[in-house]
């Protein structure tokens, strides 16, 4: 399951060691591919006797340790033959006992298959509903200005949807963040700030009806925008003229929205007031702490995360552990402290879409959430080009204790092959956020 095309290389750190050096508590690096061995990782320190006799009884060649993860000392040389003579006493109970070992860890990776496959088939299941939700927004958005009615229901059947979504599986809103749909720009934007609006409402206590209200205000909250050229959306130094062209987006979709009908006064908030910032430096009406309604506060928020993590220029794009980083130290003046603290912990340490290394060295990006007993363990899916994307390694770190993540990693210092793999839609359709 290593990055590392020569396996059989020992890495920084690592030594040469033999199988008769493994005890508890040896890290060890097995040098061959995830798909052929038992284990959960190919570089774990051990746990017990029985994985130390099933690493044995795979005859490699060689093994690998890096000293520095040990948590005991491999055993010395002249250790080993004391050792062996004495097992070479009970060898035949001992090829039993391995045998039944065998075969009841393969079972346990085999049940570990089966519900990676499970992860596996739900996130693709999400990523179709996110696909078709992407072309009906895109729609929506396009036929408002002479269908708004029609519009304005199917939006909200989407909103519907989304919201059961979340509440009967949490990482299908996961999917809606990290796998960014063919579709046009100010849809994805949409359909992501909707997202992100309803993971802030569900931490924040909403009510299932009022977290419709609010992702129904999410996505209509750059209907404004759509008549404008996209070559100013994109663009990260518009001139004094497109600013104010761009800035009327927000009242010109509040006008629109309200000549429409049926739109409650909390939609229409986050039409009108979601640039405006807490300290009075937003837009356009300079609104101030809780002057600003709460769905725009919220929506605000959503936004901005949306617009660091999916710019209309994709040179400019951070990674989602950054702009949460971004936000809360360089922004946190322009938005309410206790939402955005609560945005916060609802994308959680690792947010999705995060590029991360694990201790083992390996490479890979947070699809899943964590469980609220182990926030710092969500499910991560881990780049091994020599498995399909289709057959993706989806490693639930909660499920075990010995892997974890080291640190998030900058998009820009990953390769084409890493990113493609591991966010294959992002470099086709970054939303052009707003």
């Amino acid at each position: 399951m290593s990055s590392n095309p020569d396996e059989a290389t020992p890495q920084e750190g690592e030594i040469r060691i033999d199988a008769s050096q493994l005890r508890p508590g040896v890290h060890v690096r097995l040098p061959v591919s995830w798909v052929k061995h038992q284990f959960m990782f190919s570089s774990f320190v051990i746990e017990n006797e029985e994985q130390v006799r099933l690493i044995a009884a795979m005859k490699l060649p060689q093994l690998f340790c890096d000293p520095a993860r040990c948590k005991v000392p491999p055993r010395p040389l002249q250790e080993v033959a004391a050792v062996d003579h004495d097992a070479e006493l009970a060898a035949q109970a001992e090829r039993e006992s391995l045998a039944a070992l065998e075969a009841a860890r393969m079972d346990a990776s085999r049940e570990r298959e089966r519900m990676m496959e499970g992860l596996r088939q739900r996130l693709v299941k999400a990523g179709q509903l996110h696909h078709k939700a992407a072309a009906t927004v895109s729609s929506a958005i396009r036929n408002f200005g002479t269908s708004p009615r029609q519009s304005v229901k199917d939006l909200t059947r989407i909103c519907e949807e989304s919201t059961t979504a979340l509440f009967s599986d949490p990482d299908s809103a996961f999917v809606l963040v990290v796998d960014k749909a063919r579709n046009d720009r100010q849809a994805v934007h949409a359909l992501s700030v909707m997202t992100l609006s309803l993971l802030l409402g569900k931490q924040a206590g909403l009510s299932e009806q009022a977290l419709r209200v609010l992702g129904t205000g999410a996505l209509l909250h750059d209907i404004g925008a759509r008549l404008i050229t996209p070559s100013i959306l994109r663009n990260p130094a518009r001139n004094r003229h497109e600013e104010k062209f761009f800035r009327a987006h927000c009242r010109n979709g509040y006008d629109e929205a309200l000549q429409a009908g049926a739109l409650s006064p909390p939609i229409l908030d986050a039409i009108l007031s979601h640039h405006e910032r807490c300290d009075g430096s937003g837009f356009p009406d300079r609104l101030m702490g809780n002057a600003i309604p709460l769905t725009a506060r919220m929506v605000g928020i959503a936004d901005r995360f949306d617009t660091l993590v999916n710019p209309g220029e994709p040179r400019l794009a951070i990674g989602p552990a950054e702009a949460l980083a971004t936000m809360w130290s360089r922004d946190q003046k322009g938005f309410d402290s206790g939402l955005l603290q609560l945005f916060v912990r609802a994308m959680g340490v690792y947010p999705p879409g995060s590029i991360v290394q694990l201790s083992d060295g390996q490479i890979g990006t947070v699809v899943g959430s964590a469980p609220v007993s182990k926030p710092l363990a969500p499910k991560v899916m881990i780049y091994a080009p020599e498995v399909p994307r289709h057959q993706a390694i989806i490693a639930d770190l909660a499920m075990q204790d010995v892997v974890t993540i080291e640190r998030p990693l900058r998009l820009q210092d990953r390769s084409v092959e890493e990113l493609n793999y591991l966010l294959p839609h992002r470099k086709v359709d970054w939303s052009c956020s707003t």
